[in-house]
């Protein structure tokens, strides 16, 4: 570490996961936003053979060794994702873990970032929400559901009490049996 800044990426992010859990198991906060790269970023990859900038990337112009590189990067970011929920899941709170108590979204704002296409995105939403959610499945949306309608249906599993929210058109069935 350079005055203890991790220098490697997965270092960073795993100890921004770590003070997370941290944040959450003594009760600091209950909300948290990290964004793992910005949507800029001149961020390469050298530890897993991507020395290219990832927004450069993110053009990909369907070039094969482009998406190739792309597809590294989300895996390694998942990768990275994957030890944070095992973090919240061995982290005991209660008669639970950390992982049934929240709600956790990760994804892209872009499907196709080289059109930057905001349809189909690819979200995940992890955690019980304190028994709000139901997991370990796959749902789909028809095409055109505003990512807004995901927060507003999360919002008030919370309840906190709003009717909209940018353009979404309405909340989500299918997160919970509730």
């Amino acid at each position: 570490p350079s005055g203890g800044v991790p220098t490697s990426f997965d270092e960073y992010v795993k100890v921004m996961f770590d003070l997370q859990v941290l944040a959450y198991q003594s009760d600091m906060t209950r909300v948290i936003s990290f964004l793992m790269t910005p949507e800029l970023t001149a961020q390469t990859y050298p530890e897993i053979g991507v020395p290219d900038a990832h927004h450069a990337l993110s053009h990909h112009e369907n070039k094969t060794e482009s998406l190739a590189k792309l597809t590294k990067i989300g895996s390694y970011h998942t990768e990275l994702f994957a030890y944070y929920l095992e973090k919240l899941r061995t982290t005991s709170d209660g008669d639970s873990s950390l992982l049934d108590q929240v709600m956790v979204l990760y994804g892209s704002g872009m499907s196709n970032s080289n059109l930057h296409n905001i349809q189909k995105l690819p979200i995940l939403l992890a955690g019980g929400g304190a028994g709000q959610l139901s997991g370990g499945r796959h749902v789909q949306y028809a095409d055109e559901t505003p990512l807004t309608n995901l927060y507003l249906t999360l919002l008030s599993k919370l309840d906190v009490p709003v009717d909209r929210i940018g353009d979404s058109t309405g909340k989500l069935p299918y997160l919970s049996d509730l």
